[in-house]
C-alpha cells in the first residue's frame, strides 16, 4: 500500500513540475517599455530594437516609444541610419529612456554634389567619389591618369605616355553624343582642367552622373561632370606634411621591328609567291645574316637604338595645414619631374621630351565676425615642356612616330664615331632599279634638329563671401563667388636642318670611306607667346533647416562666365570675341528621417550660339529615395540586409556644343580665296570653261545660316539601389540608366544636293539611344585586433545606339534568301530589302565598316567550304584571282560580286569600350599596408592600320613589324595565322577594310601596387611625428590579345598615328607628418 502512495505522489509530483515550467519561464523575462529620442530631445521614429544575438525585436512608434518582452539582464542592440548603433544592458529595468548620437562618419558623411554638399545618407542621384588617399597609391604622372578604375561609370583611354601630354580621354557611362562626350570638369566649383593638379591637394574627386546630379549644369552638364575640391585647413594644431618620391619609367609594351635579315626574306617571299623575282640578292640577305660588315649592310632596331631602356621620375611635396576658430588654411608646394625616354647621342642634352610642373596652393578660411565669412584660393603652376621633331613644329610627337614607320632596318647604321651613317643604297641595289633603301632612318626626324621649349604660367584665384542671414530666418544664407583664371604660354623654338650626313663606300683597296653630305648649323631662335583668361562670378540664397524629423534644404543662384581669346573651329573667325554663358540654378530638398527624400533640380542657360527665341534652355531634373530598411515591416530581415535605399531619377540635361563652332545661327564670315591652278587636284578659285586652267579669286561663306537650330538635349534616367549586409561588412550598389539624346547638333553637308555652291551648316537632327549599368560590390572585415581587409570589385556598362544621323540614303538591295544577310534578316525567299546594314545608323558611335572575313584562300577547297556555308559559288572578291593565303569575304548580299557598296557592313567594337571593371584590395596588419587595384576593357578594339596592314610601307620602302611576320600566313602556318599572307599583287584584297583588321583589344591591367610601412610612436621620432615609407607602381602588368603594342595605344592608321608609348612607373617615397 505504501508503495503505491509513493508511486501516486511521484506522478503528482511530475505535473505539478511540468505545469510550473512556463510560470518560471515567464517569469525570466520582463517586459520592458521605452522612449527613444535624438540628440535634441525629439523623438525618434522607426528605430530598430533588437535584442542581442536574436533576431528578436520592435521599432519605435510615432511617438518613439517601444515594448518589448525581454529575458531579465539582457542587451538591446538600437541601430538607426545616421546615428551610432548602441548597446543598452536591461538589468532588471522596465522602462528604458535612450538617447541617440550622430555618426559623425555615416550622419555626418557628405559627398560633393552640385553647388554644395549632401549628406550621403540622402543622396538620391547617381554619384562615385574618390579621397586624396587613394589617389596618392598611384605614381602617375597626369591626375587622369590616376582616376583610372576607382571611379564606377568613369572610363579612360590613354593613348600616349608623352611627358606633360598623357593625359586619358575620359567618358562618363561612355558616348551619347555624335559631338564628342567630353564631361564638364569643375575645380572648387569652376571650369578648369584638373590633369596636372599635384594630387596632394587634391581632397576628393566626385563624378555625376545622372540628370538630377548634373541638370543644374544645363548647358555644361549633359556629358556628365567631374568636380574636384582641393583641401581646406581646419581649426588645431599646425601640422606639417613633407613627400619625396623617386621613380623608374619603363616600356609597357611597344612595336617589335623585324631586322634585315627578316625584313629582305620576307621581301622576297612575297614577291615571289606574286610570281615575281625578288628584291634582294642573295649575298645581301647573308650580310644581313652574318652582320659582317656592320656599317655598309646595318641591322637597326630603331625603337631600341633611340630610346632608353628607363628613365627617372620625381614628385615632391610639402604642405602646411592648420588655424583656429577665426582663420584656417592649407598651403601646399609640389613638384613632378618626369625625363623622357629619347636619347641624345651625345647632342644637346635638352633635346629629348622631358616635363617639369610646379605646383602651388594657398587656400584660406577667415571668420568676420559671427555672421561674415570670406575664403580666398590661390592656385596655380609653372609648366615647362620640352619636345623634338617636326623641327619644332606643334606635332613633334606625331611627326616623329609617324615616319619612324618608314625606317628600314638597313636605312643607317645611327651615330659612329660621332658620325651620323646614312646607309649606301647602290651597296643595296647595285642596279638601282628600284627606290629599295628609305631615305628615312631612325634619326632622320629628331637627331641634330633642336627643340621645343614650352612655359606655361597658370594661375587661379577664387574669393568666396558668405553671409550668415539666421537673423532672418535660421538656416539662410547668403554667397558670392568671383573667380579669374588666366594661362599664358610662352614657346621658345632652338631648332634647325639636319646636321651632315655621311655616306659610306668601298674605295679600290677594301677600305670603308664616307662621303660627306650637309653641314651642322648652330640651333636657330625664334619665339612667340599667348595668354589665355576668363571669369566667373556666381550669387546664391542657400538654405537648410531641420523640423524635428523633416529636413528641408533649397538653393537659388545666378552664374555668368566669360572667357577671353576663344579658339574655334571657324579658323579662329571669332576669336576677339569674348565667349560667355549665363545661368540659373535653383534646387530644392526635403527628407523625412532620411527615409523618404526627394530632390528637384533646375537649370536655366543661355547660349551664343543660338538666336533669340532659341537662346535660352530649360533643364529640370527630380529624383526621389526611399530607404526601405527603416520600415517595419524591415525588421525580420535586418540582421541580415541591414541597410537597404531604392533611388530613381528623371531629368534633361543641354548641350550646345558643335566641335568648336559659334553663332550657330549666323553665316560664317566671307573669306577671299586667290585663284592659282599648279596641277589636276591642286588648284583654288573658280574658272570658267573645262579647260581653262585660270583661276579668278573668289569670295565665299564659310557656312551657310541655321537661324532654327536651338538646344541639343537629353533625357536621363537612372534607377538605383544602396544595400548593406550582416553588420555592414557587405555593400552592394547598383545602378541602371537610359539616356535618350534628341536633337543634335550635326552637319547638313549630306542633305544638300549636289551640284550645289551651297555651303552646309548645322542643324538639329541627329539622336542616339545610350544605356547601361554599374555594379560596386565591397567586402570589409577584421581578423583579430590587428589585421582588417576590404575587397571591391566593379563593374560598368554602356552602349550607345545611333538612331539618326542624316546618311545619304540607298536604293533597296535584291538580298538572296540563302546570303548571309538574307539568313541574318530571316528571308524565306529573294527579297529587296534596305540595305541598313551598310549605314552607321542603328550601330554604335565610331563603330567600323568593313568586309566580313570568311577565311584564308584555299585553292579548291576554300571555295566547297564556301558553299557548304551560303548555298551558292564563292563569290567574285576585289582581284580577279587569288593566292592561297589571300582573305576572302563573305557576300553579304549574295549577289556574286563582292563590291564596296553593299558587302561592307559595320561591325565589331569601337576604341571606347562598352566594359569597364577593377577589383580593389587593401589589406592592414598593425603599420603595414599593401593595397592592389587591377583594372580592365572588353568590347573594345583597335583599327590596325598603317605599320600593321601595311608591310614595307605604300611605297616599300617602310619597315616590317616582327609581329606581322609572326601572324601572317605561310604555307607553314596556314593552320594558325591570323593576317593573311604578305603580297604586292593582292594588297587590295588583303590589305581592304575587314574585321581581319578590327582587332580585339581587351586587357587586363595590374594598375596600381602600394605596400607601405607607418612609423609611430618610436624612439627615434618626435611625439607628435610619424614617418611613411611605400613602394608603389602603375600599369605593371598587362594581359591582351593584342600584343604588338599596348592596347590603350592607337591602331596607327591616317588620323590615330603610333604615339609615345605608355609608361610603366617602379616608384619609391617617403612621407613625414609633425
Amino acid at each position: 500500500m505504501l508503495m503505491k502512495n509513493m508511486k501516486v505522489l511521484k506522478w503528482w509530483f511530475i505535473i505539478a513540475l511540468l505545469c510550473l515550467i512556463p510560470q518560471l519561464t515567464f517569469a525570466q523575462n520582463i517586459q520592458v517599455q521605452g522612449s527613444i529620442t535624438d540628440e535634441m530631445g525629439e523623438t525618434m521614429i522607426g528605430v530598430s530594437v533588437l535584442i542581442k544575438g536574436t533576431a528578436s525585436g520592435t521599432i519605435t512608434d510615432s511617438d518613439g516609444n517601444f515594448t518589448l518582452s525581454v529575458p531579465a539582464e539582457s542587451t538591446l542592440v538600437v541601430s538607426y541610419v545616421g546615428y551610432k548603433t548602441q548597446e543598452v544592458k536591461v538589468g532588471n529595468r522596465k522602462i528604458l529612456k535612450i538617447s541617440m548620437d550622430p555618426d559623425a562618419q555615416a550622419l555626418d558623411e557628405v559627398v560633393v554634389i552640385a553647388y554644395g554638399q549632401q549628406k550621403k545618407v540622402t543622396v538620391t542621384g547617381s554619384v562615385s567619389n574618390v579621397n586624396s588617399k587613394e589617389l596618392l597609391k598611384s605614381p602617375s604622372a597626369s591626375l587622369g591618369n590616376a582616376i583610372s578604375g576607382k571611379l564606377p561609370g568613369l572610363s579612360t583611354v590613354q593613348y600616349s605616355g608623352l611627358p606633360g601630354a598623357d593625359d586619358p580621354t575620359i567618358f562618363i557611362r561612355g558616348q551619347a553624343s555624335l559631338n564628342g562626350s567630353t564631361p564638364l570638369v569643375l575645380v572648387d566649383g569652376v571650369e578648369r582642367s584638373f590633369t596636372q593638379i599635384d594630387p596632394n591637394e587634391v581632397a576628393d574627386i566626385t563624378v555625376l552622373k545622372d540628370a538630377s546630379a548634373t541638370a543644374v549644369y544645363g548647358v555644361r552638364g549633359a556629358n556628365g561632370v567631374i568636380l574636384v575640391t582641393t583641401k581646406r585647413g581646419e581649426a588645431g594644431k599646425t601640422q606639417i606634411s613633407a613627400s619625396t618620391s623617386w621613380g623608374v619609367q619603363t616600356v609597357t609594351q611597344f612595336l617589335d621591328f623585324a631586322d634585315s635579315y627578316t625584313y629582305a626574306n620576307t621581301f622576297n617571299n612575297a614577291r615571289l609567291s606574286d610570281g615575281n623575282k625578288p628584291r634582294f640578292s642573295d649575298d645581301v640577305v647573308e650580310h644581313f645574316r652574318s652582320h659582317d660588315q656592320p656599317l655598309l649592310y646595318p641591322d637597326i632596331d630603331w625603337i631600341d637604338y633611340i630610346m632608353k631602356d628607363a628613365a627617372l621620375q620625381s614628385q615632391h611635396n610639402i604642405s602646411v595645414t592648420g588655424g583656429n576658430k577665426v582663420a584656417r588654411y592649407f598651403v601646399s608646394l609640389g613638384m613632378l619631374d618626369q625625363d623622357g625616354m629619347f636619347k641624345t647621342f651625345g647632342d644637346n642634352e635638352k633635346s629629348n621630351f622631358s616635363y617639369r610642373r610646379y605646383n602651388y596652393r594657398a587656400n584660406l578660411d577667415i571668420s568676420l565676425g559671427k555672421i561674415h565669412e570670406l575664403s580666398i584660393n590661390l592656385g596655380g603652376r609653372l609648366e615647362n615642356k620640352r619636345s623634338i621633331g617636326n623641327n619644332g613644329g606643334d606635332n613633334g610627337e606625331e611627326y616623329i612616330f609617324r615616319y619612324l614607320m618608314d625606317a628600314q632596318p638597313f636605312s643607317g647604321a645611327g651615330i659612329v664615331d660621332g658620325k651620323w651613317i646614312k646607309t649606301n643604297p647602290a651597296l643595296i641595289d647595285p642596279t638601282n632599279s628600284e627606290n629599295v633603301v628609305s631615305s628615312r632612318d631612325g634619326l632622320d626626324t629628331f637627331y641634330g634638329q633642336g627643340y621645343k621649349e614650352t612655359a606655361t604660367n597658370v594661375l587661379n584665384v577664387d574669393l568666396i563671401y558668405k553671409l550668415n542671414m539666421d537673423f532672418l530666418t535660421k538656416g539662410l544664407d547668403f554667397r558670392i563667388k568671383g573667380s579669374y583664371n588666366s594661362t599664358y604660354n610662352h614657346v621658345k623654338n632652338r631648332t634647325n636642318g639636319a646636321p651632315a650626313q655621311y655616306t659610306p663606300y668601298l674605295d679600290g683597296s677594301g677600305n670603308i670611306v664616307y662621303q660627306r653630305k650637309g653641314d651642322y648649323w648652330n640651333l636657330g631662335y625664334n619665339e612667340n607667346s599667348w595668354p589665355n583668361r576668363d571669369w566667373y562670378a556666381e550669387a546664391s540664397f542657400n538654405y537648410n533647416r531641420r523640423f524635428g524629423g523633416h529636413n528641408v534644404g533649397a538653393l537659388l543662384l545666378y552664374n555668368q562666365s566669360k572667357s577671353y581669346y576663344p579658339w574655334d573651329a571657324q579658323n579662329s573667325t571669332y576669336i576677339s570675341i569674348p565667349k560667355g554663358y549665363v545661368g540659373l540654378v535653383g534646387r530644392v530638398t526635403y527628407d523625412y528621417k532620411h527615409r523618404y527624400m526627394i530632390d528637384a533640380n533646375m537649370g536655366y542657360n543661355g547660349s551664343e550660339n543660338f538666336a533669340k527665341g532659341n537662346r535660352y534652355g530649360f533643364f529640370p531634373s527630380v529624383s526621389i529615395g526611399w530607404t526601405v530598411s527603416e520600415e517595419k515591416f524591415w525588421k525580420p530581415v535586418k540582421s541580415v540586409v541591414s541597410y537597404l535605399k531604392l533611388r530613381g531619377s528623371l531629368g534633361t540635361v543641354g548641350n550646345d556644343n558643335c566641335q568648336g563652332y559659334r553663332y550657330l545661327y549666323l553665316p560664317a564670315a566671307w573669306q577671299i580665296t586667290n585663284g592659282y591652278y599648279n596641277n589636276v587636284g591642286d588648284f583654288a578659285g573658280y574658272n570658267f570653261g573645262t579647260t581653262n586652267t585660270t583661276f579668278l579669286n573668289v569670295a565665299r561663306e564659310y557656312s551657310s545660316a541655321s537661324p532654327d537650330v536651338t538646344w541639343e538635349t537629353a533625357v536621363k534616367y537612372n534607377f538605383g539601389l544602396d544595400a548593406k549586409f550582416w553588420d555592414d561588412k557587405i555593400s552592394l550598389s547598383f545602378d541602371y540608366f537610359k539616356e535618350d539624346r534628341k536633337n543634335i547638333l550635326i552637319n547638313n553637308e549630306n542633305m544638300i544636293q549636289a551640284p550645289t555652291a551651297l555651303r552646309p551648316s548645322y542643324i538639329n537632327y541627329g539622336r542616339v539611344k545610350n544605356h547601361g549599368y554599374e555594379i560596386t560590390l565591397s567586402y570589409s572585415d577584421r581578423i583579430g585586433k590587428d589585421f582588417s581587409f576590404t575587397i571591391s570589385p566593379t563593374l560598368s556598362y554602356a552602349k550607345n545606339k545611333i538612331v539618326e544621323q542624316a546618311e545619304i540614303t540607298k536604293p533597296d538591295k535584291l538580298v538572296k534568301a540563302d546570303s548571309y544577310m538574307g539568313k541574318k534578316l530571316g528571308l524565306k525567299e529573294d527579297t529587296e530589302v534596305s540595305p541598313d546594314w551598310t549605314y552607321a545608323t542603328g550601330n554604335s558611335i565610331g563603330s567600323r565598316k568593313g568586309y566580313l572575313f570568311f577565311e584564308f584562300y584555299e585553292k579548291g577547297k576554300t571555295e566547297e567550304r564556301y558553299k557548304a556555308a551560303y548555298g551558292a559559288d564563292m563569290p567574285s572578291q576585289l582581284v580577279a584571282s587569288l593566292m592561297n593565303g589571300d582573305a576572302v569575304y563573305v557576300d553579304l548580299d549574295g549577289d556574286g560580286v563582292i563590291s564596296e557598296e553593299y558587302d561592307q557592313m559595320h561591325m565589331g567594337y569601337t576604341d571606347n569600350p562598352e566594359y569597364t571593371f577593377a577589383l580593389n584590395l587593401s589589406l592592414q596588419y598593425k603599420n603595414l599596408d599593401f593595397s592592389m587595384l587591377w583594372s580592365g576593357a572588353t568590347h573594345v578594339s583597335r583599327n590596325l592600320d598603317g605599320v600593321y596592314r601595311q608591310p614595307f610601307g605604300q611605297q616599300y620602302n617602310s619597315s616590317l613589324l616582327q609581329w606581322v611576320v609572326d601572324n601572317a600566313w605561310t604555307p607553314e602556318t596556314a593552320s594558325s595565322a591570323k593576317l593573311p599572307r604578305i603580297t604586292f599583287a593582292n594588297e587590295k584584297q588583303n590589305q581592304a577594310n575587314s574585321n581581319i583588321w578590327y582587332y580585339d583589344a581587351k586587357y587586363i591591367r595590374l594598375k596600381n601596387v602600394e605596400i607601405g610601412y607607418n612609423f609611430r610612436n618610436v624612439s627615434w621620432l618626435p611625439k607628435s611625428a610619424n614617418l611613411r615609407l611605400y613602394l608603389n607602381g602603375t600599369n605593371l602588368l598587362t594581359f591582351t590579345p593584342l600584343d604588338a603594342n599596348d592596347p590603350e595605344n592607337t591602331g596607327g592608321g591616317y588620323g590615330s598615328f603610333i604615339k609615345y608609348p605608355l609608361m610603366r612607373v617602379f616608384n619609391f617615397g617617403v612621407k613625414v607628418n609633425f
